[in-house]
């Protein structure tokens, strides 16, 4: 019994020894020239060994921005990339595009809250990805 617990116990305080990390995304996605308007974002931190981990997720605007921040808590570096699932420039294909790319290190930050902003810029959903999948479960 006395084994049991504490192999139901390391890996809670091995978890509780990782560092949290954070980072912050802001952009505006375009379809064909106009927002694309309630486009799901999501940031996860990339895993090797294990499913990516969510970090947080949001829609699009009226104007096709967003803004997220979001946090994990990691022994390594995290490995924040965003993914993008939309259905511009589509027809009736099911499921939906699914755009990943990468942050920069350069904003990871220390703690829950993001120091520095990664400005994404505008991009224009119409075009096809090098890269780009499909997904219907997101």
């Amino acid at each position: 019994m006395l084994r049991a617990l504490i192999l139901l116990a390391v890996p809670t305080v091995i978890l509780a020894l990782g560092r949290t990390q954070s980072v912050g995304v802001k952009g505006q996605l375009i379809c064909e020239d106009k927002p694309a308007v309630g486009v799901k974002i999501k940031i996860y931190d990339e895993d090797k060994l294990s499913p990516d981990e969510l970090m947080v997720s949001g829609k699009t605007d009226s104007s096709g921005r967003f803004d997220l921040k979001g946090s994990a808590d990691e022994f390594t570096s995290i490995e924040p990339k965003i993914n993008i699932y939309h259905d511009c420039d589509d027809g009736i294909k099911p499921c939906q595009r699914k755009i990943t790319v990468y942050i920069p290190s350069q904003y990871i930050s220390s703690g829950k809250d993001p120091k520095k902003i990664f400005d994404f810029g505008t991009l224009q959903l119409a075009g096809k990805f090098s890269g780009e999948t499909r997904d219907c479960l997101n």
